[in-house]
């Protein structure tokens, strides 16, 4: 059986949409005819079939993704209710009746279909490539072969968490100095816009020779208020141009290289691409699945395309009989301390702990600058946020003193 979602009206008009499970879209939808419905779009779930013959809306709707937080609780109820000694469709039947967003329900119910119908838990987990990544699937399968799903999916529950936990730390270490950045922004705005051109009447109606500092101000305010619009435009259409930019490789690639040399952004980037390699490889060697099976899958976890290459670059080096540690230091993208651990752990044959270690490590290094970055940052917004306030201050107080020393 597959799971299919469809649309269907009931008899008071109202479309309704949800999963079912059917043998094929014809029995689906005399499924739906069977319970009063009058069936709209009736599309298949699983990947089994031809991408070509489903129509626009579903393929559009097959691209929604589980959030990265949906999956980290999902393989983790996942690893829980199989460890609790249930198969694999009465886990699936729970995870179904216990997710509470639509679209996770819809693409379990279809891994369920595939289930059913005979296929591999990692196979059906392919049907939906854009939900559970490859290094997911490659540990799923991993843990078929080797009998230890539940061990292997409690350790892919633990990778998700702590990826998601490095991950939200990073944003959220961010959101301040952001929301400080947009209220200066914003309030400067508003001086230069709104509270100078009231000011500056008096001024004008003295007819004196204004400071250097004064009429800086009275332009920017003039400027801001005839052609704002058109500044925000052009940085808008900016931004725009230059998310595109990325798209091309060549445009990314650039970027990439450009970022690893800031001084202390490289670092940062460089660490938290390694932490994910480093995390990635552990749990993939762990579970015993062949070194270059995991370089590869270890090539999806690493966004930044010089240090992606690079990978690639070690790989073909593995391949071609070269240790890890060797391969990964003639890149010269890693830093010192994974190669030495890893090279230690291969002499030791303690690879995957070593690994673990230097996950760890990078993880912590990460976080650590971070929190360095946004404890320089924070005193250093106030810092700008004031310095401009007082220009603005002092732009205004000048023209006054100078006529306090007129009238007297």
């Amino acid at each position: 059986m597959a799971g299919f979602r469809y649309e269907a009206l009931d008899s008071t008009g109202r479309v309704k949409r949800g999963v079912l499970e059917s043998d094929s879209p014809r029995q689906a939808r005399a499924q739906l005819r069977e319970q009063g419905l009058n069936p709209l779009t009736v599309d298949v779930l699983t990947g089994g079939g031809d991408p070509a013959v489903l129509s626009i809306g579903a393929r559009l709707r097959l691209r929604s993704s589980i959030s990265r937080s949906d999956l980290a609780m999902l393989t983790r109820q996942f690893a829980t209710l199989l460890g609790a000694g249930l198969t694999i469709e009465q886990t699936l039947n729970a995870l179904i009746e216990q997710a509470e967003n639509e679209s996770v329900r819809s693409v379990l119910a279809g891994v369920r279909g595939e289930v059913l119908a005979g296929h591999p838990v990692a196979q059906a987990l392919g049907s939906h490539p854009q939900d559970f990544p490859e290094l997911y699937r490659t540990l799923v399968s991993a843990g078929e072969a080797s009998g230890q799903l539940p061990q292997v999916m409690l350790r892919l529950a633990e990778y998700t968490e702590d990826r998601q936990a490095l991950r939200s730390k990073v944003t959220l270490a961010f959101v301040y100095p952001a929301i400080v950045t947009l209220v200066a922004i914003l309030v400067v705005t508003g001086l230069l816009t709104w509270v100078v051109p009231q000011v500056v009447q008096v001024f004008r109606s003295t007819h004196q020779t204004l400071p250097i500092l004064t009429r800086i101000l009275i332009a920017l305010s003039d400027f801001l208020r005839a052609w704002g619009w058109l500044v925000l435009l052009a940085l808008a259409g900016a931004v725009v141009s230059f998310l595109r930019a990325l798209r091309q490789p060549t445009v990314r690639r650039r970027w990439d290289a450009l970022l690893l040399r800031v001084p202390v952004v490289g670092k940062l980037i460089r660490g938290l691409n390694t932490a994910r390699l480093a995390s990635t490889l552990a749990i993939l060697v762990s579970s015993r699945v062949p070194l270059l099976s995991a370089l590869t899958a270890g090539v999806g976890v690493i966004g930044n395309l010089p240090m992606r290459q690079a990978l690639i670059d070690a790989e073909r080096q593995v391949r071609e009989g070269a240790s890890l540690s060797r391969a990964l230091a003639a890149t010269g993208m890693f830093p010192p301390v994974m190669v030495h651990l890893i090279a230690g752990g291969e002499s030791s044959g303690t690879l995957d702990h070593m690994l673990e270690r230097v996950a760890v490590i990078q993880a912590q290094e990460v976080e650590n600058r971070v929190s360095i970055m946004t404890s320089l940052m924070e005193p250093l917004l106030i810092l700008t946020m004031g310095a401009m306030v007082l220009l603005i201050v002092l732009a205004v107080l000048l023209p006054i003193f100078d006529l306090n020393q007129i009238v007297k």
